[in-house]
């Protein structure tokens, strides 16, 4: 992979780099990122300059994590390139609340569509999407967790019975 991006260290950045590669105090992965950053420097007073190549021969990494540290260095200075990213979202944030689990109930006790004998997680899943219920990526896994919790069964003879207890 060839090199696209180029570090000159100043003396003050060197020598924090140094401090945290040799106190022992910080993350492993800290030091690794100070490592990388000392050993690209292609400052006269540097370590390196070292290629992609043998940096990541040394310290068992891939050179696209080389080179974007390198752009995360020269885009945002030291501190960002030592940190780890932010998410910029919530993986785990809720999509779906009651209402959602209201409306996909009461249209799962409903008639099953026409040719059908009952409703199927991918039916409802598709049907939620129709009415404007449910964003467009609902999945029917999603549509059958809900149903999960709400102890409803696609599969029982009648759906309208509440399950025993």
């Amino acid at each position: 992979m060839a090199t696209k991006y180029q570090i000159f260290l100043s003396a003050q950045e060197r020598d924090a780099l140094d401090t945290i590669v040799k106190k022992g105090q910080n993350a492993a992965r800290v030091v690794l990122k100070a490592l990388i950053l000392l050993f690209c420097d292609k400052s006269p007073d540097g370590r390196g300059p070292k290629s992609n190549a043998e940096i990541s021969r040394e310290l068992n990494i891939s050179e696209r994590t080389i080179e974007s540290l390198k752009k995360r260095f020269l885009e945002g200075g030291m501190d960002l390139a030592l940190q780890r990213k932010k998410k910029t979202f919530n993986p785990k944030a809720i999509k779906f609340d009651g209402s959602f689990a209201a409306k996909l109930v009461a249209l799962a006790c409903s008639e099953a569509p026409p040719g059908r004998v009952r409703w199927t997680a991918r039916l409802l899943a598709d049907k939620l999407v129709e009415l404007g219920i449910a964003p467009q990526g609902v999945s029917h896994m999603t549509v059958q967790r809900v149903l999960k919790k709400t102890k409803l069964d696609l599969t029982s003879g009648d759906i309208t019975k509440s399950p025993q207890n």
